[in-house]
């Protein structure tokens, strides 16, 4: 019996101490999984992190480039025939950098997989949210016809623009001591804003091709605009001569307005300084790299005065790899 219960003993013990080593195994197995799993994911967010720095980088000497080529134009019109009109499509980035552009080697030192693209948009190819208002909160009556005519080219709800000039009315009139003013928002800064004055998002999307908000009033370009906004801003248009007149100018652009009334064929329309022009001042560059894993967009307001371009605002945000210029 005793020997019988020595052996049992034994055998417990062995037992305990076999199932102790494989607690300290899996143990041992989970916190080297723990400490490799961290070390990776600091890994991931290092690359990340470098990989958003020198998209930045990029983006930046990008934006330099369109205010070279910018400053670079000549004449007083500005048309879509011009150099800095012509989009940049989606190219690999080591093919503006290498002296060889068959060869690969800068592939090793940070550009393989590394995809530019880009363009310059002429912002006042669009109507302008701040001709609407003047400072004093008094209404311009020809920006007001120019937007309901927009609106109703583009079948957009008229009471949404009726709601949206109200508050952008009373948000620039000077009495402070209005209770209706203390209530609104700030001013909107960019087209996504105009959610704060009214318009719903499914109205701001259908505008987003033609509406812009910029920091002064500004002419519309006839050289640039689409024909939704030559329609909306010359009143004695009809839209087959906003159409008529966006398909001569591809040929000739304009420089006087007997040009315009001779490609839209309507000789009954008339020329407003403050509402037309044929060159721009303010244009928006929108670049977007996809390094690694990574895709930086970036758009950009600039002012151009003469030989001086000024960078007015930048704003980048990621997105997923292959995802769309907004």
């Amino acid at each position: 019996m005793r020997q019988r219960s020595a052996r049992t003993g034994s055998a417990l013990q062995r037992g305990a101490a076999i199932l102790t080593a494989m607690l300290t195994v899996v143990l041992v197995a989970s916190l080297a999984a723990s400490v490799l799993w961290q070390q990776w994911r600091a890994v991931e967010v290092e690359a990340a992190e470098r990989a958003r720095t020198q998209a930045a980088w990029v983006l930046t000497g990008a934006l330099d480039w369109a205010r070279l080529i910018l400053r670079e134009d000549k004449g007083d019109t500005d048309h879509l025939a011009e150099p800095w009109a012509v989009p940049l499509e989606q190219a690999r980035l080591s093919t503006f950098l290498a002296a060889d552009r068959s060869s690969d080697t800068l592939d090793e030192d940070g550009t393989q997989g590394a995809f530019l693209s880009g363009q310059i948009i002429d912002l006042q190819s669009r109507l302008n949210l701040t001709n609407l208002v003047l400072q004093a909160g008094t209404e311009v009556e020809s920006a007001h016809q120019a937007f309901i005519r927009l609106f109703d080219a583009l079948n957009l709800p008229a009471n949404e623009l009726t709601l949206m000039v109200e508050n952008l009315r009373l948000m620039k009139d000077k009495n402070v001591d209005s209770p209706k003013n203390s209530a609104l928002p700030l001013a909107p800064q960019d087209i996504d804003q105009l959610l704060w004055v009214g318009l719903s998002a499914s109205t701001i999307e259908q505008l987003r091709p033609y509406v812009t908000v910029l920091p002064v009033a500004t002419p519309v370009n006839l050289n640039t605009a689409p024909a939704e906004v030559i329609y909306a801003c010359v009143p004695a248009f009809e839209m087959v001569d906003a159409v008529r007149l966006v398909r001569a100018r591809g040929a000739v652009p304009l420089a006087k307005w007997e040009d315009v009334q001779k490609a839209s064929g309507n000789a009954a329309a008339k020329l407003d300084e403050v509402m037309h022009s044929f060159g721009s001042s303010y244009f928006e560059v929108r670049g977007t790299l996809q390094l690694e894993q990574v895709t930086v967009q970036e758009q950009s307001m600039v002012r151009r005065d003469g030989k001086t371009v000024t960078t007015l605002s930048r704003r980048r945000s990621a997105a997923p790899p292959g995802a769309p210029v907004q």
